[in-house]
């Protein structure tokens, strides 16, 4: 018996790691979920059961309004009506400015014809004052010319070579030039002031116009900014309109996806719900199935991704050997897929581990939760050293797969 106890000693024994933890989906879309209310409401009717079978959009339950800014059955109608007006409204505004747009082009070219004919009178009266400095010009000649033959007239008359008469009508005539000469000027004087008058005008036609102009201006601006402020609350109206319908398709909670129903958390007719509350729990009938184990921390370090290991769950008929893995029955064989780098609340690392393919396939009759057993294995030392191990609260040895080996030399 010694003899043989000795000889068991040298038998090899395979390292592994042990971890527990409970069936799982592989993907986070696959795991049983809630389906939560969006919107605050009060129940009023159940359209399922617990257990039943659902597909997505199916209607689980129907919730009527609690909030009074939504209590109108006709919101949404009456919020269409509101952006309909104001639309109406700024169609009338962006009347009212090309209104605007037409009424100052009509000034501009109003503006335009009057200033040309206060430009062409003052041309008339720069003419007119040329004109009446010849004439006037003219008859100073005419009266030079007058002076100078009644002068010589008395002269005349004084050798006794001109009658009387004569001298008479020459002072008569010279007496008309200087009545003439005051007309003259007196029209000179009026042309002159036609002049300031038609400069004036101009001046005037200038001011009256810009004044419409600004005054036209400023009815356009006010116009636009009225139009945009419109503009701006038909844009918060279809905001609010849009919000509307969508809310309404709300009161109809639907199924996210096929699957089970697991239980009804919200309960009764007429029970009132907040948003976010939870209302039922839906397990997807289609899932990839998967393991999630916790292994300590002292072993993590030797867990890989990819690296294989041995499940066997609670409830299936199973004979273990951690030490002799071929010697073991009712045991799966699963790849590490995941492996989370910060430790869980349970002061151990969650893996996740799935269906080895190119090993047996995993019961169909397991279901999402049920307690599982694995165990990675490592490398073949003698019993005597793990039992020496174990006493010693070693770890075991480090173990580096051969695979990432060779991938770190390439």
């Amino acid at each position: 018996m010694c003899i043989l106890l000795f000889i068991f000693l040298f038998l090899p024994w395979t390292q592994n790691i042990s971890g527990t933890g409970s069936v799982t989906t592989l993907k986070p879309n696959q795991r049983p979920q809630t389906v939560q209310s969006a919107i605050a409401g009060r129940i009023e009717k159940w359209f399922v059961n617990e257990g039943d079978f659902i597909k997505k959009g199916d209607t689980i339950l129907f919730i009527s309004e609690i909030k009074e800014d939504y209590l109108d059955p006709n919101l949404v109608e009456n919020t269409g009506n509101q952006v309909k007006a104001k639309e109406s409204s700024v169609s009338s505004y962006a009347s009212k400015v090309r209104a605007l747009d037409s009424q100052l082009g009509a000034i501009e070219n109003e503006k335009n014809l009057k200033y040309k004919q206060a430009q062409n009178k003052l041309k008339q009266a720069y003419l007119k004052v040329q004109s009446d400095s010849i004439d006037l010009q003219a008859v100073k000649t005419q009266l030079k010319i007058a002076e100078t033959q009644y002068n010589r007239a008395i002269n005349l008359n004084k050798e006794g070579l001109k009658p009387l008469t004569d001298v008479e009508e020459k002072r008569v005539k010279l007496q008309e030039m200087e009545a003439k000469i005051i007309t003259q000027e007196n029209k000179y004087l009026a042309s002159q002031n036609e002049i300031l008058n038609a400069t004036m005008e101009l001046n005037r036609i200038a001011a009256e116009y810009a004044e419409k102009s600004a005054k036209a201006n400023s009815d356009k601006q006010t116009a636009l900014s009225s139009q945009y402020d419109t503009e701006a609350q038909v844009n918060k109206l279809k905001n609010q309109y849009t919000n509307y319908q969508i809310r309404n398709g709300y009161y109809y909670i639907t199924a996210p996806q096929d699957g089970y129903v697991n239980r009804a958390i919200q309960s009764g007719i007429g029970e009132t719900i907040k948003e976010g509350t939870a209302i039922v729990s839906i397990m997807p009938s289609n899932f990839d199935i998967a393991v999630e184990t916790y292994i300590d921390p002292v072993d993590f370090p030797l867990i890989h991704k990819g690296e294989k290991v041995r499940v066997w769950f609670d409830g299936w008929p199973s004979i273990v050997f951690r030490g002799w893995p071929g010697a073991s029955y009712g045991t799966f064989g699963g790849v590490i897929v995941a492996k989370e780098n910060f430790i869980s609340q349970n002061g151990k690392y969650r893996v996740l581990i799935a269906p080895d393919k190119n090993d047996k396939e995993w019961p169909e009759q397991l279901s999402i939760g049920a307690g599982t057993q694995s165990i990675a294995l490592l490398e073949d030392v003698p019993i005597w050293f793990e039992i020496w191990r174990t006493l010693n609260g070693f770890p075991p040895n480090y173990y580096q797969p051969e695979t990432n080996e060779k991938t770190d030399k390439k």
